[in-house]
């Protein structure tokens, strides 16, 4: 008989699921159509963790397909994401309390409509004070693409946001019309200003940012998936 699962952590790009996988030694690695996947027992419940990959489309598709496979109680989502030089420091900790995805253009009708309809307010009243490693809570942005420099002013301006990534709206969207709670987590891996990063064009940058994000998130998960089982049930 399967296992009753109660959280499924999902986790994007592969150098983050790379930076990951050294703090769960031992662990019985299995394939998936999206990425690998392996199960354990942290604060005391059943957790999958799946390598669901880059992009809002293998994004939306490996929640949908973890949601289907696990019937888990609530998805959490670790990973990374680029800053606007000057507005965030790089590896902080952003918890999401609003996704939007900016990279829709709609020229039939109200491209703001659109936009608004694929976006996701979260409900954080559950988290504990304080919460479980130091967070800046704020709204990610999501899009098919990495953080273009000429367009910092019109997102800070549009969105009121600090930060981008590519998967974290299209998780949040399919976590929602699944009715399960969502958390996201994203630390900032590249700070991006008026000319570049300094990500853009060096990939072992990306990855050397990783290994350090995604251990600080392997040492503070089991506080987190604590606090998020406690959201008033």
């Amino acid at each position: 008989m399967t296992k009753k699962i109660d959280t499924c952590v999902l986790i994007s790009a592969g150098a983050e699921w790379r930076g990951l996988l050294p703090h769960y030694p031992g662990v019985e690695i299995v394939t998936t159509p999206y990425g690998e996947s392996f199960c354990d027992q942290i604060a005391g419940q059943n957790v999958c963790f799946m390598h669901g990959g880059w992009g809002k489309v293998a994004a939306a598709g490996s929640t949908q397909y973890a949601i289907d496979r696990w019937s888990p109680e609530r998805i959490i989502n670790i990973g990374t994401c680029g800053g606007f030089e000057g507005l965030i420091k790089q590896r902080d900790v952003i918890l999401v309390k609003k996704t939007i995805i900016y990279d829709i253009f709609e020229q039939m009708t109200d491209p703001d409509q659109a936009v608004v309809k694929f976006s996701v307010e979260f409900d954080l009243s559950w988290l504990p004070d304080p919460p479980p490693q130091s967070v800046r809570i704020d709204t990610l942005l999501s899009a098919d693409r990495d953080i273009n420099p000429d367009e910092i002013p019109w997102l800070i301006e549009k969105f009121d946001a600090a930060a981008a990534d590519w998967e974290s709206g299209a998780i949040a969207w399919v976590a929602r019309r699944n009715n399960l709670p969502c958390l996201i987590l994203r630390a900032v891996s590249d700070l991006v200003g008026f000319a570049s990063s300094e990500a853009y064009g060096d990939y072992p940058y990306f990855e050397e940012q990783c290994q350090g994000i995604m251990a600080n998130f392997a040492q503070h998960l089991p506080e987190w998936i604590a606090a998020f089982r406690n959201d008033g049930e």
